[in-house]
């Protein structure tokens, strides 16, 4: 039973083996061309390659041959088969529009603490922070800032000048 499937398979690995042995990409076995068939699959593949780096080799069919394969083909029946629908699941959609719902939902829900201010009222008066004044008489500490400004790079903190600060 196994002795089809093996023979075909061995066929088809010595059709390659030849081949590879013609375009060079493998070693020849004389041994194996020996045989009548081995000898014809060998001048077979030849022919090949010669018709197609030279087109003068090929012969050109004639029109009756043409006209046979033509008239062959429209003797052939047409097979029409109608096209599959295309169907929509109706879970397809619902899980569509709820994925919208979802995502308006967490919109709101983040976005909730900026457009909806909260109606408690403020218990007390709210009280300025107050900071005590930094040491500007420190002529270290002035140097110090001044040298290394450069490394500070134009971040957000800058330096600045305290002599308005005292005047008050």
């Amino acid at each position: 039973m196994n002795a089809k499937p093996d023979a075909a398979a061995s066929e088809h690995a010595w059709e390659a083996s030849v081949s590879s042995w013609v375009d060079g990409e493998a070693d020849i076995r004389a041994e194996e061309l020996d045989t009548p068939y081995g000898r014809q699959l060998w001048d077979t593949y030849h022919l090949i390659g010669d018709v197609m780096r030279s087109p003068d080799l090929a012969i050109r069919p004639s029109d009756r041959f043409y006209a046979r394969v033509s008239s062959a083909l429209d003797a052939e029946p047409a097979i029409v088969a109608p096209s599959p629908l295309v169907r929509r699941h109706v879970w397809r959609n619902g899980l569509s529009g709820l994925a919208v719902a979802a995502a308006v939902a967490s919109v709101v829900w983040m976005a909730r603490p900026f457009f909806f201010a909260p109606d408690a009222s403020p218990s007390a008066v709210p009280i300025m922070a107050q900071a005590d004044e930094p040491d500007a008489a420190d002529p270290e500490l002035a140097d110090y800032m001044a040298a290394h400004q450069s490394m500070a790079g134009a971040g957000a903190v800058r330096q600045v000048s305290y002599d308005g600060m005292e005047a008050r």
